[in-house]
């Protein structure tokens, strides 16, 4: 019997991605070598810009990004971070309240314009409030990761290295998105109220939670490996099959071409209202080349 092929990889530690951790779920075909990237969005540059690991987590946004302006990544049909968004937009309590139907002309802070979390609460303010993406000025100090794109003219770059929440206090901006790092305390309050019931609603509505990370692949391996590749798609796919089935109540799984199909258009036309992508991507020119792969062809 032949030895594994091993892969260079990149993924956040989860529930989903905990039992290929630590050994739980296993292949004969793939070793996957994880290294340890925090926070992981700094992984997502070197991924695009260089291939430098085999599989790596890809926030949606980057993904899209990287495939419209041929980077060499394969994205794979599985989604590995998904949560709601709308309560990720606070304003700060001691210099008043902030109502989104007041935010055209005001000033928002964000990591990068590109984070994923950003997209998707410009996506819920043009949706549920009827704001246009340039009506509002973006305020951020990251580039993209995929070095091709350039921030559009309505967003800023300060000079200074001041912080979102350094900005948030002195009033340099009215109201921040964070991720991962959203302030806890009395004094950070989200501007859009109610946020969680109107996530759930959307939710309903639209079939799917707001997708953030997905996986993708080097473009190289897929033609070296593909055999890995696939076996390694295996893993992750099982792996979610198992946190699905160990979740209480309802959850339907949001991999796989068919299940993605939807969630993708809507994504690719919100990234085209806020001018994060040069030109409309199909849904076949971002998996076709894996469902060529996972149909046992090489990419």
């Amino acid at each position: 019997m032949s030895q594994p092929v091993h892969l260079h990889t990149v993924l956040k530690t989860t529930a989903l991605t905990t039992p290929l951790k630590d050994g739980a779920l296993k292949s004969e075909q793939v070793v996957l070598d994880f290294t340890e990237i925090n926070p992981i969005h700094k992984a997502f540059a070197p991924m695009v810009r260089e291939a430098k690991f085999d599989i790596s987590e890809l926030a949606i946004v980057t993904a899209l990004q990287a495939i419209a302006f041929k980077r060499d990544i394969v994205l794979l049909p599985v989604v590995v971070a998904s949560r709601f968004q709308r309560g990720c937009l606070v304003s700060y309590r001691p210099h008043g309240e902030v109502k989104p139907e007041e935010l055209r002309g005001k000033r928002i802070g964000v990591r990068s314009y590109t984070q994923t979390t950003g997209m998707w609460v410009r996506a819920h303010l043009v949706e549920d409030y009827g704001l246009a993406t340039p009506d509002i000025h973006w305020i951020t100090h990251d580039p993209a990761h995929v070095e091709q794109y350039q921030d559009p003219p309505f967003v800023e770059h300060p000079a200074h290295d001041m912080g979102l929440l350094d900005m948030l206090h002195n009033g340099d901006i009215d109201a921040a998105i964070f991720g991962n790092d959203l302030p806890e305390g009395d004094n950070y309050v989200p501007v859009i109220a109610n946020a969680k019931a109107k996530d759930l609603a959307w939710a309903q509505q639209h079939g799917f939670v707001p997708i953030n990370h997905v996986v993708a692949a080097s473009a190289e391996i897929c033609k070296r490996e593909p055999s890995a590749v696939r076996a390694a798609y295996g893993l992750l796919a099982q792996a979610e099959s198992h946190q699905v089935a160990a979740a209480s109540g309802p959850r339907k799984t949001l991999s796989g071409f068919d299940a993605l199909r939807g969630p993708l258009e809507w994504i690719i036309d919100a990234c085209l209202e806020q001018a994060l992508l040069p030109r409309k991507l199909s849904f076949d020119e971002v998996l076709g080349p894996a469902h060529v792969l996972l149909e046992g062809e090489t990419v």
